[in-house]
């Protein structure tokens, strides 16, 4: 077991770590469409790459209806196992809209043994949802 300082400096350490192992500049929030952000998940229990809308009701529901528009497109050419959950709740019980690739490997953020495996994956991961991206940003803007 951990204490909370213990587990906060392994994962400042893991994301150094990453940063250095793969040095890049993620599009992340800077989707440059208001509540969309790609983000990286990792815990004591798994790791994902999502593609979140977070946005108002609206916005999120028209974005939505352009990102399943183009789901085959996604899971035959870049992301084959990426789950599309419309409706998803947060921790914090936010409700958002979420395309995610989960690891299917059992890892944890404190089992530095496992944060070879995550890496690689985040990096494989993110580069192919960030290209979908790429390829269909102007469907995507509002």
């Amino acid at each position: 077991m951990f204490s909370k300082e213990e587990s906060r400096l392994l994962r400042q350490e893991f994301w150094t770590s990453f940063g250095k192992s793969f040095p890049r500049k993620w599009i992340l929030y800077n989707t440059k469409i208001k509540g969309v952000a790609f983000k990286f998940h990792f815990d004591t229990k798994s790791a994902l790459v999502t593609l979140d809308l977070e946005d108002d009701l609206e916005s999120r529901i028209n974005t939505w209806e352009k990102l399943e528009s183009l789901k085959t497109i996604l899971l035959r050419d870049y992301l084959p196992e990426a789950i599309f959950e419309e409706t998803f709740y947060l921790a914090n019980g936010k409700e958002i809209s979420r395309i995610y690739v989960p690891l299917e490997e059992k890892v944890s953020i404190h089992n530095k043994n496992t944060w070879q495996t995550v890496m690689v994956f985040f990096n494989e991961t993110m580069q192919l949802f960030e290209s979908f991206y790429n390829d269909f940003e102007d469907i995507l803007k509002p």
